[in-house]
């Protein structure tokens, strides 16, 4: 990622509007599209406290979905166990110890599911 300070093309006088970050045209920029990252087909629900201030989170890793969609899905487990989440880095993060909840969700869709961790 660029600093601010280091400028970049935005415009052109041929092409019109550039990305400051690819430096193609806008018509062809391609940032925003995110690909669904390559994994070994197993989706890991882990529990996890550290860095959290002893509050525990659920991550659910290694779904084959990316940027809207995986946000939508990630809506629908935060229904299913009603709490609150989000989604960084591709990784599910839902508040509180939700596994045993997740888990026959995440094997309904026909996946193949582990617990990981403790």
């Amino acid at each position: 990622m660029k600093k601010r300070g280091e400028g970049g093309l935005v415009f052109s006088t041929e092409q019109g509007r550039m990305c400051p970050d690819c430096r193609e045209p806008a018509a062809r920029c391609r940032c925003g599209e995110a690909t669904a990252p390559a994994g070994d087909g197993v989706v890991r629900v882990s529990r996890e406290t550290k860095g959290r201030k002893g509050k525990g989170v659920t991550l659910v890793s290694g779904i084959p979905m990316a940027g809207n969609e995986l946000k939508a899905f990630a809506k629908q487990l935060k229904a299913r166990c009603g709490t609150g989440g989000t989604v960084k880095d591709n990784i599910i993060e839902i508040q509180g110890d939700q596994r045993d909840i997740l888990v026959p969700i995440l094997q309904e869709k026909g996946w193949t599911v582990k617990k990981a961790g403790g």
